[in-house]
């Protein structure tokens, strides 16, 4: 089952305030934002992807424990990006000092806030172009450091900004760099 992508247009505009009534309203059904305001039904994801975004969850938490310099998300959150989407990366991670700035209620709602960090993980009902679409997106709301991981084909693109996206080949060792000082993921 692949993501379904829904235009509204025709009926309305859908706004930021609107999505998030609408995942209130509908809290067992994944959901994103397109900038352009397309509603994204997510498919689920089966055993061996969740598996895999379990351990890559579990990574990045024990290093924040460690460390102490952020707050990590699963897949479950949803961030108002600054570019005009609302989206769920696989894994996630905001710096201390910016997840502070945001006020209570805005913590609590779909943080407008773009992460400094995130993890996408290919499942294998992913489709790798709106994956790297949405990348992109990430990148042009204020993404430090990305990684689109994809099994299928056994490779790893680094997103940064201002950079040409790195392509590496599976199994690979991935810094987590300036952003995520200390941070080392072994990708097989």
């Amino acid at each position: 089952m692949t993501a379904i992508t829904l235009n509204l247009e025709p009926l309305t505009q859908l706004t930021h305030e609107q999505f998030y009534e609408l995942c209130m309203a509908n809290k067992d059904v994944a959901m994103e934002r397109s900038p352009a305001g397309e509603l994204i039904i997510m498919p689920p994801v089966g055993g061996g992807s969740g598996y895999r975004e379990a351990r890559l969850i579990s990574k990045l938490f024990n290093w924040h424990e460690q460390t102490g310099l952020g707050i990590v998300f699963s897949s479950s959150t949803v961030f108002k990006l600054p570019g005009g989407g609302d989206r769920s990366p696989d894994a996630a991670w905001v710096k201390q000092e910016r997840w502070d700035a945001l006020t209570p209620e805005e913590q609590e709602s779909f943080p407008p806030i773009c992460p400094d960090f995130v993890i996408e993980l290919r499942s294998k009902s992913d489709r790798l172009r709106p994956l790297r679409a949405k990348m992109q997106e990430y990148l042009e709301s204020g993404l430090r450091l990305g990684w689109l991981i994809n099994p299928q084909d056994q490779t790893v693109e680094i997103y940064r900004p201002e950079k040409e996206i790195e392509v590496q080949q599976m199994p690979v060792t991935l810094l987590g760099e300036d952003v995520l000082p200390g941070f080392i993921l072994d990708v097989r």
